[in-house]
Protein backbone atom coordinates (compact mmCIF):
# COMPACT_ATOMS: atom_id res chain seq x y z
CA UNK A 1 0.00 0.00 0.00
CA UNK A 2 1.31 3.53 -0.94
CA UNK A 3 1.39 6.02 1.68
CA UNK A 4 2.57 8.63 -1.52
CA UNK A 5 0.71 12.13 -2.30
CA UNK A 6 0.80 15.51 -3.82
CA UNK A 7 -1.37 18.44 -3.65
CA UNK A 8 -3.28 20.15 -7.31
CA UNK A 9 -2.82 23.74 -6.38
CA UNK A 10 -4.87 26.36 -9.40
CA UNK A 11 -2.27 28.95 -8.59
CA UNK A 12 -2.92 32.38 -9.74
CA UNK A 13 -1.39 35.22 -11.91
CA UNK A 14 0.69 36.97 -9.30
CA UNK A 15 1.68 33.74 -7.28
CA UNK A 16 5.32 32.72 -6.50
CA UNK A 17 6.49 29.41 -6.91
CA UNK A 18 8.03 29.62 -3.34
CA UNK A 19 7.47 30.21 0.37
CA UNK A 20 9.69 32.81 1.25
CA UNK A 21 8.83 36.27 0.58
CA UNK A 22 10.60 38.24 -1.52
CA UNK A 23 10.89 42.12 -0.66
CA UNK A 24 12.22 42.91 -4.01
CA UNK A 25 8.57 42.95 -5.55
CA UNK A 26 4.93 42.53 -5.09
CA UNK A 27 3.72 39.04 -5.67
CA UNK A 28 2.44 37.18 -2.99
CA UNK A 29 3.81 33.17 -2.34
CA UNK A 30 2.55 30.10 -1.64
CA UNK A 31 2.77 30.94 2.36
CA UNK A 32 -0.38 32.73 2.06
CA UNK A 33 -2.34 29.08 0.68
CA UNK A 34 -0.25 26.37 3.00
CA UNK A 35 1.26 26.21 6.38
CA UNK A 36 3.17 23.08 5.50
CA UNK A 37 6.64 23.48 5.67
CA UNK A 38 7.80 20.18 4.62
CA UNK A 39 5.72 20.86 1.32
CA UNK A 40 8.04 21.38 -2.16
CA UNK A 41 7.05 22.62 -5.54
CA UNK A 42 7.73 20.04 -8.53
CA UNK A 43 8.11 21.84 -11.40
CA UNK A 44 8.08 25.78 -10.55
CA UNK A 45 5.97 28.12 -12.60
CA UNK A 46 6.10 32.02 -13.31
CA UNK A 47 4.60 34.25 -10.94
CA UNK A 48 3.17 35.71 -14.42
CA UNK A 49 2.07 32.38 -15.29
CA UNK A 50 -1.39 30.36 -13.99
CA UNK A 51 -2.84 27.27 -13.27
CA UNK A 52 -1.59 24.09 -12.36
CA UNK A 53 1.05 23.76 -9.57
CA UNK A 54 2.34 20.12 -7.96
CA UNK A 55 3.56 20.03 -4.41
CA UNK A 56 4.67 17.49 -2.28
CA UNK A 57 6.62 16.47 0.73
CA UNK A 58 7.72 13.67 -0.78
CA UNK A 59 11.01 13.20 -2.61
CA UNK A 60 10.06 10.04 -4.66
CA UNK A 61 7.28 11.95 -6.27
CA UNK A 62 8.83 15.21 -6.92
CA UNK A 63 11.92 13.35 -8.55
CA UNK A 64 9.76 11.55 -10.82
CA UNK A 65 7.95 14.37 -12.10
CA UNK A 66 11.11 17.02 -12.23
CA UNK A 67 13.74 15.34 -13.56
CA UNK A 68 13.04 14.84 -17.97
CA UNK A 69 14.63 12.45 -19.84
CA UNK A 70 17.82 13.82 -21.67
CA UNK A 71 17.54 14.66 -25.64
CA UNK A 72 19.58 11.23 -25.94
CA UNK A 73 17.46 8.95 -23.92
CA UNK A 74 14.26 11.14 -24.24
CA UNK A 75 12.88 8.24 -27.51
CA UNK A 76 13.56 5.57 -25.36
CA UNK A 77 12.76 6.39 -22.03
CA UNK A 78 9.20 4.89 -20.16
CA UNK A 79 8.20 7.08 -17.96
CA UNK A 80 7.96 10.64 -19.69
CA UNK A 81 6.03 13.10 -17.93
CA UNK A 82 4.48 15.37 -20.22
CA UNK A 83 3.24 19.06 -19.00
CA UNK A 84 0.47 20.41 -21.12
CA UNK A 85 -0.17 24.47 -21.23
CA UNK A 86 -2.57 26.64 -22.79
CA UNK A 87 -1.01 29.34 -24.82
CA UNK A 88 -3.06 32.30 -25.53
CA UNK A 89 -0.28 33.89 -28.64
CA UNK A 90 -0.69 37.22 -30.52
CA UNK A 91 -1.19 36.26 -34.56
CA UNK A 92 -2.35 33.20 -35.44
CA UNK A 93 0.00 30.34 -35.56
CA UNK A 94 0.85 28.89 -39.41
CA UNK A 95 0.86 24.96 -40.14
CA UNK A 96 4.94 25.85 -40.39
CA UNK A 97 5.16 27.60 -36.62
CA UNK A 98 3.34 24.60 -35.27
CA UNK A 99 5.45 21.88 -36.96
CA UNK A 100 8.84 24.27 -35.45
CA UNK A 101 7.57 23.81 -32.10
CA UNK A 102 6.91 20.39 -32.37
CA UNK A 103 10.29 19.52 -33.36
CA UNK A 104 12.27 21.68 -31.18
CA UNK A 105 13.35 25.30 -31.27
CA UNK A 106 16.94 26.13 -31.04
CA UNK A 107 17.34 28.37 -27.60
CA UNK A 108 20.29 29.33 -26.08
CA UNK A 109 20.71 27.01 -23.77
CA UNK A 110 20.14 24.36 -26.19
CA UNK A 111 17.25 22.49 -28.29
CA UNK A 112 13.87 21.75 -26.87
CA UNK A 113 12.71 18.32 -26.81
CA UNK A 114 10.06 16.89 -29.60
CA UNK A 115 6.53 18.53 -28.17
CA UNK A 116 3.14 18.52 -29.27
CA UNK A 117 1.07 21.24 -30.47
CA UNK A 118 -1.89 22.09 -31.80
CA UNK A 119 -4.15 25.50 -32.28
CA UNK A 120 -7.50 25.07 -30.39
CA UNK A 121 -10.69 27.44 -30.19
CA UNK A 122 -11.60 29.13 -27.04
CA UNK A 123 -14.47 27.23 -27.13
CA UNK A 124 -12.14 24.24 -27.03
CA UNK A 125 -10.27 24.61 -24.16
CA UNK A 126 -10.32 22.02 -21.43
CA UNK A 127 -11.38 25.18 -18.56
CA UNK A 128 -13.89 27.63 -18.60
CA UNK A 129 -11.47 30.99 -18.40
CA UNK A 130 -11.25 32.81 -15.54
CA UNK A 131 -10.87 36.68 -15.46
CA UNK A 132 -7.22 37.67 -15.28
CA UNK A 133 -6.05 40.20 -13.09
CA UNK A 134 -4.28 42.22 -14.80
CA UNK A 135 -6.08 41.56 -17.98
CA UNK A 136 -3.56 40.63 -20.96
CA UNK A 137 -2.80 43.44 -23.31
CA UNK A 138 -4.40 43.37 -26.36
CA UNK A 139 -3.41 45.43 -29.56
CA UNK A 140 -6.10 47.00 -32.02
CA UNK A 141 -6.73 44.50 -34.90
CA UNK A 142 -3.66 42.28 -34.12
CA UNK A 143 -5.73 39.38 -33.54
CA UNK A 144 -4.67 36.25 -30.59
CA UNK A 145 -5.10 32.94 -30.20
CA UNK A 146 -5.03 29.33 -28.52
CA UNK A 147 -2.35 26.99 -28.79
CA UNK A 148 -2.63 23.78 -26.47
CA UNK A 149 1.26 22.83 -26.13
CA UNK A 150 2.67 19.92 -24.28
CA UNK A 151 6.18 19.80 -23.63
CA UNK A 152 8.28 17.02 -21.50
CA UNK A 153 11.15 19.24 -19.93
CA UNK A 154 11.33 22.56 -18.27
CA UNK A 155 13.77 24.97 -19.35
CA UNK A 156 13.57 28.13 -17.67
CA UNK A 157 10.55 29.74 -19.30
CA UNK A 158 10.24 27.79 -21.97
CA UNK A 159 7.07 27.60 -23.19
CA UNK A 160 7.07 31.84 -23.78
CA UNK A 161 10.17 31.42 -25.55
CA UNK A 162 9.33 28.72 -27.57
CA UNK A 163 6.55 30.79 -28.63
CA UNK A 164 8.41 34.10 -29.27
CA UNK A 165 10.93 31.81 -31.42
CA UNK A 166 8.70 31.44 -33.50
CA UNK A 167 7.06 34.60 -33.86
CA UNK A 168 4.22 34.05 -31.65
CA UNK A 169 4.12 36.33 -28.41
CA UNK A 170 2.81 35.00 -25.86
CA UNK A 171 0.00 36.98 -23.88
CA UNK A 172 -1.22 34.39 -21.17
CA UNK A 173 0.32 31.14 -19.51
CA UNK A 174 -1.80 28.70 -18.22
CA UNK A 175 -0.51 25.18 -17.30
CA UNK A 176 -3.48 22.78 -17.85
CA UNK A 177 -1.77 19.41 -16.35
CA UNK A 178 1.75 17.33 -15.70
CA UNK A 179 2.22 13.87 -15.69
CA UNK A 180 -1.67 12.96 -16.34
CA UNK A 181 -2.65 15.32 -13.53
CA UNK A 182 -4.92 18.39 -14.27
CA UNK A 183 -6.82 21.21 -13.27
CA UNK A 184 -10.09 19.38 -13.84
CA UNK A 185 -12.61 21.94 -11.90
CA UNK A 186 -10.67 22.71 -9.72
CA UNK A 187 -10.88 27.10 -9.08
CA UNK A 188 -8.37 29.60 -8.85
CA UNK A 189 -6.63 29.90 -5.29
CA UNK A 190 -7.88 26.51 -4.21
CA UNK A 191 -6.02 22.79 -4.32
CA UNK A 192 -6.71 18.98 -3.64
CA UNK A 193 -4.82 16.52 -2.23
CA UNK A 194 -4.00 13.11 -3.85
CA UNK A 195 -3.63 9.94 -2.44
CA UNK A 196 -1.48 7.99 -5.12
CA UNK A 197 -2.09 3.77 -5.35
CA UNK A 198 0.48 1.32 -6.33
CA UNK A 199 -0.79 1.65 -10.41
CA UNK A 200 -0.09 5.25 -10.15
CA UNK A 201 2.74 5.18 -8.63
CA UNK A 202 4.10 2.85 -11.07
CA UNK A 203 3.18 4.87 -14.02
CA UNK A 204 4.78 7.62 -12.59
CA UNK A 205 8.07 5.19 -12.26
CA UNK A 206 8.00 4.94 -8.43
CA UNK A 207 9.26 2.01 -6.64
CA UNK A 208 7.23 0.92 -3.55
Amino acid sequence: MSNASLILFNKPYGVQSQFRDDSNNDHSTLSHYFTDKSLRVAGRLDATSEGLLILTSDGRVNKAITQPPSAASFSSSKHKQGKTYLVQVEGAATSAQLNELAVGVDLKDGKTLPATVKMVAESELPIDLWQRNPPIRERKNVPTSWLMLTIYEGKNRQVRRMTAHVGLPCLRLIRWSVAGFDLGNLAVGKFVRIHLNSERCKQLGIEI
